[in-house]
């Protein structure tokens, strides 16, 4: 039984993930690993490319693009690991960051998900730890922010959920709650498994001690209209399932007055400067886009994987 299942959704990200993938087998010799990589019918050579230069690498090619939760689920079903980890194309693991967070695992046996520190490429922290989802944390958004401040930044701390940039989950969790809620296109499929994971008496973890490198936005990008709408229909699906549908509406109708808000805010810097109407225009129709699909009058398009 290996230590370790790594698995890797990819979609048209093949020279991050040869950096990726490089970047496992130059700092897991310590660890008896087996690494799945998931391609969503990517179009830039990327299962060629893992099928000769990383023979040792299990692939799984889809005909189309199944989404981040279900091409998850697909290698968990086949793993054989004491833990799973899901890590995304656009990662370069540091030394010794995966040896922490199996050592963190087996010395907390309660542990049933265990995040790490992620960087941006320059080395900054980025935010990868969160409190679960509120009404005026997801409404307000950046004014609001929904992430408990972690003393010293180093060691391990208990949180409710951590992203799925970087996710150890322990099998006997999912083998209890079940893998990732595949209704969950992408976005908030992380958040849902570690609620579902905490209800059930485990602990999620965020680990300072390892670090990894997320350069970011490798298949998709958080401000096109496509995946803002993907982001938001998740959130409201993860309040409806678990916080009831009163709640789920109201967070619609409070999305809706936020970008309504906004749409105003963008008429009038496009009215009042002359320089960068182009950019506010995109912006104002992806606005308005959003806000028409929040109340129902467009459909979600479809979107890329993680």
């Amino acid at each position: 039984m290996p230590d370790l299942s790594i698995i890797i959704v990819n979609w048209n990200t093949r020279d991050l993930l040869i950096e990726c993938l490089n970047s496992i087998l130059s700092t897991a010799a310590d660890l008896a690993v087996e690494i799945i990589v998931v391609d969503n019918a990517s179009t830039d050579g990327s299962p060629a490319v893992v099928q000769r230069r990383f023979p040792e690498v299990r692939l799984i090619g889809n005909v189309a693009n199944i989404g981040f939760a279900k091409a998850n689920n697909q290698a968990m079903a086949i793993s054989q690991g004491r833990y799973f980890l899901l890590l995304n194309s656009d990662t370069v693991v540091l030394p010794r960051a995966l040896g922490a967070l199996v050592r963190f695992a087996d010395e907390h046996s309660k542990a049933g998900v265990v995040g790490c520190k992620l960087l941006n490429a320059d080395g900054s922290l980025q935010e990868s730890w969160a409190s679960f989802p509120a009404f005026w944390s997801e409404v307000l958004g950046r004014n609001f922010r929904n992430r408990p401040q972690l003393p010293g930044m180093c060691g391990a701390y208990e949180v409710d959920w951590v992203g799925g940039a970087c996710l150890l989950v322990r099998s006997a969790a999912i083998q209890q709650v079940g893998m990732l809620d595949e209704n969950y296109f992408m976005y908030s499929e992380e958040t849902d498994w570690c609620f579902r994971i905490k209800r059930a008496g485990w602990k999620v973890y965020y680990l300072a001690n390892a670090e990894i490198t997320h350069l970011g936005g490798g298949s998709a990008s958080r401000t096109s209209p496509v995946q803002l709408i993907r982001l938001y229909e998740s959130k409201i699906r993860f309040f409806r399932q678990h916080y009831g549908v009163a709640s789920a509406s109201l967070l619609r109708h409070g999305l809706v007055i936020a970008n309504v808000a906004g749409l105003a805010r963008h008429g009038m810097r496009w009215l009042l400067w002359a320089n960068g109407r182009a950019e506010i225009s995109r912006r104002l129709g992806a606005q308005w886009k959003l806000i028409r699909c929040l109340v129902g009058r467009q459909p979600p398009e479809g979107a890329a994987s993680k």
